[in-house]
């Protein structure tokens, strides 16, 4: 049995006010991140949970080392 999608709008914005990013940004990274997940990828039912923590650890990251 398959997961669930996510709401793509929620994890977006829940993304963008984590890291303080504009929702146009998480949305086109997280988009990409998933493309990219899902070529090649045999089983799909975690594919956005995977994408979403990429995108959110990759704009903690930026933002971690603005300082």
């Amino acid at each position: 049995m398959s997961q669930p999608e996510p709401n793509v709008d929620e994890v977006v914005r829940s993304i963008a006010e984590e890291t303080g990013t504009p929702t146009e940004t998480v949305s086109r990274m997280y988009a990409d991140t998933l493309a990219e997940f899902r070529h090649g990828a045999r089983v799909f039912d975690y594919v956005p949970l995977f994408a979403a923590k990429k995108v959110r650890n990759e704009l903690r990251h930026k933002l971690h080392h603005k300082h």
